[in-house]
């Protein structure tokens, strides 16, 4: 009798582990989600990414100097950023001069145009033109969310460079300084 009210009772431990084990119509699963931050920023050209500007000595008395080429627009910026919390953080991009000086007499000014939009995403605008000094930075575009700009030459942000003489400072030209450079740096940081 033992055995046969210990199969009477493993029995019914068996049905009942199947009725509670049963599938029905729907079943739940979790999938989780890690998404990085990202701040990626890359000089992209055609060419070589340096520039080179030239002042041209006059043939004629009484003239002045003049820049061979002031204008070069041959760079893009190209960018991939995730922010870390949206809609209220943003990112921008900076240049300053972070070695040399710039000669005396001459201004160096940059312009980011807005996105080329051949990527995805919050591109931000740019703002006028800057220039570079001093080591001061100075913001090119503002209000960058998440985006990607595609990558190469015409995607992203094109560079405009610009030389002039600096305004009544004709007597800061000196030759002693010719052949001198300095370096741009771009930054893509939080805001």
């Amino acid at each position: 009798m033992k055995r046969f009210t210990g199969l009477i009772i493993i029995a019914a431990l068996l049905v009942a582990g199947n009725v509670f084990a049963q599938d029905d119509a729907d079943d739940t699963h979790d999938v989780s989600f890690t998404i990085p931050e990202v701040a990626l920023l890359d000089i992209e050209t055609a060419g070589s990414k340096d520039i080179a500007f030239t002042v041209t000595a006059p043939t004629e008395a009484g003239e002045p100097a003049t820049i061979g080429s002031p204008t070069n627009n041959s760079l893009w910026l190209n960018i991939t950023s995730i922010i870390a919390a949206a809609p209220d953080d943003s990112r921008s991009i900076s240049a300053q001069i972070t070695t040399g000086s710039m000669p005396g007499g001459l201004d160096l000014q940059v312009q980011a145009a807005d996105d080329a939009g051949n990527g995805d995403g919050d591109a931000g605008s740019a703002g006028a033109a800057a220039t570079l000094d001093g080591g001061a930075s100075h913001d090119l575009v503002t209000g960058i969310g998440s985006i990607y700009t595609a990558d190469g030459a015409s995607n992203g942000y094109q560079l405009t460079y610009t030389l002039s003489f600096e305004s009544d400072a004709f007597e800061d030209l000196d030759n002693s300084e010719s052949g001198g450079s300095v370096t741009v740096t771009y930054t893509l940081s939080d805001n």
